[in-house]
């Protein structure tokens, strides 16, 4: 929290500690020396620590040690007095740029501490703060330096039990001993402690110190106390506390189990300070609180008020900074926040705060930060700026405003807020252009407007934001060329220009951000060539995102880039025919996409040997040609994409990092057995597996049950033979099967009735036989798509089939399926409403953070195959064409009013069509063809408005045809081989049917030539001696239709 650092300082102040922060060589008279046995304790110290950047190069055997680095000495007895060997740390607890992190990570001191560290008697001074010792605990005999009066230990990531012996320093002013992995069994030592003023074990472990209050409560001195997500238990609620010296308390992020703020902190009304963020207290803010009339810093952030700001809360005068944010405050903000006029910092982001901001604010003329975010503001932004331009024009340094629903245009008053340090103005509704006067904010180093509506170019004059740190603009619809003065932003090192429309080239002077790292220019329309000059001084580059471009890389065979990147994206990009050598220069890359980049060359053995250190790896929708080296630290990375490319050969093993694997549309070929039965002993991570649409033949081993974090299985389209391994049952967690278009045969084996989250079975066009498992319905609860078309199931249809609710795309056909149409097809309750399914279907799309290919379905729709993806969770079809069903269309169908298609063609169905056919509203394409249905076509059906697809032919029906768009717009064909008159067909109705179309004609001088009739007559006999039974009987005729085409399928699966 921001306005920690300014009480921080106010703490040492008081603290009467001689130099307390120098960080620096000691300064000493020029006559006095270290004496000998400090300086061989200090090599001796020095020995057993580990010192990466070699800082303490110059304590050497001959030195003068108070002229070393972090050593002070007394300037009249030469003893040394403190120690600081802190390694600095940035303020605000971040990093500006990668290297700088590193840099610190390399200044760290690490290794054990060596007791000679005892021969300092006069040390009163010991700071070790942000270094590395993660392999040691604090050791003991730090207990004995019984002249120390400041000890910090903070962040230095020591492990294990704070040692007791701490107690005995009974000097000490000040004990730091701040950071994670430290735990005590109580606090009992502190009682030695008594002269203790600052007091700081946030992070360590305290949950076993039940009595820690009644302990710290006995420090007279104490006026620091700073116990931040320390696991504190619970507090008693009434306790008498003497804390009389007490200034600051910081308890937050201990969520205790007490639900309200205990009355006895409103009692310490001489706090300066008080922290209790991060303690899910619930409630309104306590009343008592309105008698803290000292403090200063006050934070209650992430708690759960759910309760308005009362109005007495703005009575505090002196409050410099409040902290409010994620406390679910809800209502307005009183005009009466106008009366904390001390205010300096002001936090009430992340609630559900709604209104308008009152104008009073723009009173508060102290104010340097204010921080609105993801409240309901509901406000144009020119008046916010309006209302704050009075008094802060020269003074705000922080606006944030992200996510309020803000509205309206940038008005050139943003101009006048000279001061401005960060703006974000991200996630709202903002439109219009960027004024030209932003410019004019030379302080400015972060500014964020991404996801708003902004459109116009960027002004010209931008690169005079020299300061600028980082320029966030992703997600509007920002548009023309990139402007050149960009290039004057030379202190850039986070760049989002993504997701808008800009266009041109890349202009050339983006290559001279030597401090950027993070470029983001990807969706946009920019196009033209990209060279080696585009990138001439990027030293810093680590992520490079610039996919969805029409730009092309022309380098060098030779060309070694500046940078090393950790995430490289240039989708669609044109970096082709040749496979680019330059990336094989990348010792770092971790995330790398180049798919349809137009390269159609085989991968170079360097690159395989880089991909062990890839985390996502696309290469997907190329012409790459070759095998793929068959060792698992090639595929490695979690994420691998390799589809739609022209690989071949075996299937390469993988490691067991690998969590997304898609080697789809390709041309592996052999068997799939050393792949799944690859280290058996190892288990397999993969969640995602898409081998469809290659050469794979073979049977598929029982070694799945390593496999079982597979999700989503799809060996579709292969040459796959034999039956379903037993182990397959073993993949508990799988959602989405897909078998198709292969040759498996047998039965679906019982151990998939263990798979009990699938979402999609697809084991269309194989060889499977037997009946279709009930256990389908009982077990497989989540079903949304049953497809068995074009294999040999028999048997009845299984009434169990009707529990799947979720059910929407249900395909039986072409099978041999007999018996009747179950009635309780009435409970697909998916089918019955117009909802579409928001669920499972398509859960996977970005799987890991990476985008992969959406479900999709193979289905017969309208007399044609589609193939469904994007829509697929739209689509509610139910197809038992090409069976043996008979009996009658049950009328429960017509309440499955959200089907779409329904095709029941090619069956032994008897009786009429349902009357309420029309109450199926959502029809598109109805099916009944081929079938011995009579009676008349419902007049209902006239209603069905979607209906563009019918095939009623080749049935029994009688009738005159309903009058509809619909149905009249339809071929004739739709209605042939019936009974039927009426439009669309050429027959007339009469009031007892159909018109007879017979005409006489007069055959009066015509002469007879008796060969011509005898032969006629041959032909007449024979035709109708074969071919009248199949004409005059519907039900021969229908079997020797399904015999046809059941030999037809058979010799086309020869073919294939």
């Amino acid at each position: 929290m921001e306005g920690s650092l300014g009480f921080l300082f106010l703490t040492f102040l008081i603290i009467p500690l001689p130099h307390f922060f120098i960080f620096c060589i000691g300064h000493t008279h020029s006559e006095v020396r270290c004496i000998d046995t400090e300086r061989h304790a200090l090599l001796n110290f020095k020995q057993d620590l580990i010192d990466p950047s070699n800082r303490l190069s110059f304590w050497t055997v001959d030195g003068d040690c108070c002229h070393w680095l972090g050593v002070v000495c007394h300037n009249l007895t030469a003893h040394i007095t403190q120690l600081n060997l802190r390694t600095f740390y940035p303020e605000g607890d971040d990093f500006e740029s990668r290297e700088q992190f590193e840099a610190y990570e390399r200044s760290m001191f690490g290794g054990k501490l060596n007791p000679s560290l005892l021969d300092f008697k006069h040390l009163n001074y010991f700071d070790l703060s942000f270094n590395n010792f993660s392999a040691s605990p604090i050791p003991e005999f730090l207990g004995s330096m019984k002249s120390l009066t400041s000890l910090n230990l903070s962040n230095a990531r020591f492990v294990g039990l704070i040692p007791h012996q701490l107690g005995n320093l009974s000097n000490l002013l000040y004990l730091n001993l701040k950071g994670s992995g430290l735990y005590v069994n109580n606090l009992q030592w502190l009682s030695g402690l008594s002269l203790l003023q600052h007091l700081d074990m946030s992070f360590v472990n305290l949950s076993k110190a039940t009595d820690w209050l009644q302990l710290t409560n006995t420090l007279p001195s104490l006026f620091d106390l700073r116990l931040s997500s320390s696991q504190l238990p619970f507090i008693p609620p009434t306790l008498t506390v003497n804390f009389s010296s007490l200034l600051t308390l910081d308890l937050s992020g201990n969520q205790f189990e007490n639900t309200l703020i205990l009355s006895w902190i409103f009692g310490l009304r001489n706090l300066v300070s008080l922290d209790l963020s991060d303690n899910y207290f619930q409630g309104p803010i306590p009343v008592d609180l309105q008698n803290m009339t000292s403090l200063r810093h006050l934070d209650l952030s992430g708690n759960y008020f759910n309760h308005t700001i009362p109005n007495w809360f703005y009575s505090f005068s002196r409050l410099e900074f409040l902290n409010l944010c994620e406390s679910k405050l809800q209502d307005t903000i009183s005009n009466a926040i106008g009366n904390l006029t001390s205010a300096i910092s002001i936090d009430l982001s992340f609630n559900e705060l709604e209104g308008k901001l009152p104008r009073s604010l723009g009173n508060l003329c102290n104010l340097r930060e204010i921080r609105l975010s993801y409240n309901k503001w509901s406000q144009k932004i020119s008046e916010i700026l309006e209302s704050l331009s009075r008094c802060l024009s020269d003074r705000l340094e922080i606006l944030d405003l992200s996510k309020s629903q803000l509205h309206g245009h940038l008005t050139d008053e943003l101009g006048v807020f000279k001061n401005l340090v960060k703006l974000s103005f991200q996630y709202n509704s903002i439109s219009g252009p960027i004024p030209v006067s932003l410019a004019n904010l030379p302080s400015l180093t972060y500014l964020d407007f991404s996801n708003n509506h902004i459109y116009g170019s960027l002004p010209q004059n931008f690169g005079q934001l020299k300061n600028l740190v980082k320029l966030v603009l992703w997600n509007n619809s920002i548009s023309g060329p990139l402007p050149v003065s960009l290039g004057n932003l030379s202190s850039l090192t986070y760049l989002d220009l993504g997701y808008n429309q800009f266009n041109g080239t890349l202009p050339q002077n983006f290559g001279q951000f030597s401090k950027l790292e993070n470029l983001y220019i990807d969706s946009n329309m920019l196009k033209g060539v990209v060279s080696e000059v585009h990138f001439s001084n990027l030293t810093s580059l680590r992520n490079f995102y610039a996919s969805r471009n029409q730009l092309t890389l022309k380098a060098t065979q030779n060309w070694i880039p500046p940078f090393q990147l950790e995430s490289l994206y240039l989708r669609s990009w044109n970096l082709g025919p040749k496979f680019p050598p330059w990336l094989c220069s990348q010792r770092h890359l971790q995330l790398l996409d180049i798919s349809n980049t137009r390269i159609s060359d085989v991968v170079p053995p360097s690159f395989w040997n880089l991909s062990s250190q890839f985390q996502i790896l696309n290469l997907s929708h190329n012409l790459i040609q070759g095998e793929i080296p068959n060792s698992p630290v090639i595929l490695s990375a979690s994420v691998i994409d390799l589809s739609s490319n022209h690989f071949k050969g075996p299937l390469p093993c993988i490691s067991s990092n690998v969590l997304v694997l898609d080697l789809s549309k390709n041309s592996f070929s052999r068997s799939i057995s050393h792949f799944l039965c690859f280290r058996m002993n190892e288990q397999k991570n993969v969640g995602y597996l898409n081998l469809d649409k290659n050469l794979l033949s073979g049977i598929i081993p029982d070694c799945l049950m390593k496999w079982n974090n597979l999700e989503v299985l799809n060996l579709g389209n292969n040459n796959f033979s034999g039956s379903i391994p037993s182990s397959m049952g073993s993949l508990t967690y799988l959602s989405s099967l897909h078998l198709y278009n292969n040759k498996f045969s047998g039965t679906l084996p019982s151990s998939l009735k263990n798979c009990k989250k699938l979402v999609i079975i697809d084991v269309a066009e194989n060889r499977f036989a037997g009946n279709i498992p009930s256990w389908i319905g009982h077990r497989c609860t989540s079903l949304m798509i049953l497809n068995l078309r074009s294999n040999y199931f028999h048997g009845h249809i299984p009434k169990e089939l009707c529990a799947l609710a979720s059910l929407q795309i249900l395909d039986l056909s072409h099978n041999k399926l007999s018996g009747s149409i179950p009635k309780c097809v009435k409970h697909f309750s998916a089918m019955a409403t117009n909802n579409i399914s928001n669920d499972h279907l398509n859960s996977h799309s970005s799987y890991y953070g990476e985008t992969l290919p959406l479900e999709s379905a193979l289905l017969v729709i309208k007399g044609n195959f589609f193939e469904y993806s994007t829509i697929l969770q739209m689509v509610k079809s139910i197809d038992f064409s090409k069976n043996r069903l008979s009996g009658k269309i049950p009328i429960e169908v017509t309440s499955l009013q959200g089907l779409q298609s329904l095709n029941l063609s090619y069956n032994l169905l008897i009786g009429s069509i349902p009357e309420n056919i029309g109450a199926m509203g959502s029809l598109e394409s109805i099916d009944f063809s081929l079938n011995q249905l009579s009676g008349q076509v419902p007049s209902s059906m006239s209603s069905l408005t979607f209906l563009n697809h019918l095939n009623l032919s080749n049935n029994n029906l009688t009738g005159k045809i309903p009058l509809s768009t619909q149905l009249q717009s339809l071929d004739p064909s739709s209605f042939i081989g019936n009974k039927l008159c009426g439009p669309p067909l050429t027959n007339s109705c009469t009031t007892n049917g159909v018109k007879p179309n017979i005409r006489s004609k007069a055959t009066s001088g015509l002469v007879v030539d008796w060969f011509y009739v005898s032969m006629s007559l041959g032909l007449v006999v024979g035709f109708w001696g074969v071919c009248g039974p199949l004409l005059l009987n519907k039900q021969w005729r229908m079997m020797y239709f399904q015999f046809l085409d059941h030999i037809g399928y058979k010799l086309n699966s020869v073919v294939l």
